[in-house]
């Protein structure tokens, strides 16, 4: 039997470091596509005349078949969000707003999102989230 791989670890990025448009423009987060397509939703970050900046959402505790991040970037991301943040990760040149939970739903992408404005300095109602429905069937 071949032992288990390791969950990925995620680099915790600091907000300081994203584009400064993150905390002047009015910004949207755009789903790719529904939040009933599992742990992770890829998203994008759009501004007026910005360049768009891939950002995704990702449930943190999912755990079948295999873990979606190492202990480490599980218990970090609690941490944050206990104290009303969030964990601003990447992976792979993609920004990760990793969160508590198994799955994203409406009402977690609004806090991450809300959370990455409140980070980034910008000023209230300038961020706005763009989800994408689901037909519910696969």
């Amino acid at each position: 039997m071949s032992p288990q791989p390791e969950p990925p670890s995620y680099d915790e990025s600091d907000p300081f470091d994203l584009p400064e448009w993150l905390g002047e423009c009015d910004v949207t987060w755009e789903a790719q596509r529904g939040l009933a397509t599992g742990h992770r939703v890829a998203g994008t970050l759009t501004a007026h005349e910005q360049q768009p900046l891939a950002c995704d959402l990702l449930a943190v505790d999912d755990a079948y078949p295999e873990p979606v991040a190492a202990d480490t970037s599980r218990v970090r991301a609690h941490q944050l969000w206990q104290h009303g943040e969030v964990l601003v990760a990447s992976d792979a040149g993609r920004l990760l707003l990793v969160v508590p939970g198994s799955r994203i739903d409406t009402e977690t992408a609004l806090q991450a999102i809300g959370r990455l404005a409140r980070a980034v300095g910008a000023r209230a109602g300038s961020y706005a989230v763009r989800l994408r429905v689901d037909s519910g069937r696969r």
